[in-house]
This record gives structure tokens, C-alpha cells and sequence, in this order.
């Protein structure tokens, strides 16, 4: 009986973790970046995934356009995982919010893929790089690492 309680406490506690985890990433329409292929940002491209290219990574699903995309993600996942999880970038780091995004808006930092969210009126992309880009990114790193921390 100890050993039954030990064991169901451990299950909840994982399936609990796992759930927290993928709280912690805009899955909007079931994949990051809405479906978009990650891999092919980093040729400065916004491209849909196709069904037939998908995987997933740490329970969070991907799709690519490609097999060769795919393959390159299998490769390194944590390279093209987008930063604070690919919820909006300015958002993160103006107020610590998880806002969707729109998967064409993006840059590459350093090697990082950053998302943001973009409709008519607002293109947060435009004004992350009109105020201080530096600041918001420590500004954001800050507020993903309380993000994480109080969940």
C-alpha cells in the first residue's frame, strides 16, 4: 500500500509538471508558431508546416515544411525553439504577459528566434526594434525567468 501511495504521488506530480511545462508555450492551433515551420525562420522565412512534417519536442508539437526542415530540427530541437516560449517578445518584456502572436512577425537575435504579435493597428515587432531592443530583451529574460518560476 506505501508503495502504491509513493508511486500515484510521483504520477501526479508528473503529469502535473508536464501540464505546467506546456502552459509555458503558445500552442495556439495545437503546434508552436501556430504551425509555422520553426527551422525555417533562420532563412528569413515565415512558411506553414505541412501534416506530413510534424514531430514533437518535450511534449510540444512542431510542424515543417519539409522533410530536410524536420530533419535539421531533429538535429538540434533547442536551437530553433522560440524564445519565451513563442509567446509575443515585446509583451513579455513590457509587462510580463503571454500574448499570442503572429506567426509572419519574427526575428532573428543571435541565433534566437523572437515572435510578436501583429494585427492592424499594432506591430509589436516595430516597436520592439523602435525602443530599446537591448533592455527589452533583458526586461523580458527577466519576466519569462518569474514566469516559470511562479507556475
Amino acid at each position: 500500500m506505501k508503495n502504491f501511495i509513493v508511486f500515484l504521488i510521483l504520477g501526479i506530480m508528473s503529469t502535473s509538471y508536464g501540464y505546467a511545462q506546456k502552459e509555458n508555450y503558445n500552442t495556439s492551433k495545437g503546434y508552436i508558431a501556430k504551425g509555422y515551420d520553426v527551422v525555417s525562420y533562420f532563412d528569413n522565412t515565415a512558411t506553414k508546416g505541412d501534416n506530413q512534417f510534424e514531430t514533437s519536442y518535450n511534449g510540444i508539437k512542431y510542424k515543417f515544411s519539409s522533410e530536410k526542415n524536420l530533419k535539421t530540427f531533429e538535429a538540434s530541437p533547442e536551437k530553433y525553439i522560440p524564445a519565451y516560449g513563442g509567446y509575443c517578445a515585446y509583451a513579455i518584456g513590457v509587462n510580463g504577459k503571454k500574448v499570442g502572436i503572429n506567426p509572419r512577425t519574427f526575428e532573428i537575435r543571435n541565433g534566437r528566434l523572437y515572435l510578436f504579435y501583429n494585427s492592424l493597428a499594432i506591430n509589436t515587432l516595430s516597436k520592439w526594434r523602435r525602443e530599446n531592443t537591448l533592455l527589452l530583451k533583458e526586461k523580458a529574460d527577466k519576466n519569462w525567468k518569474n514566469i516559470l518560476t511562479t507556475q
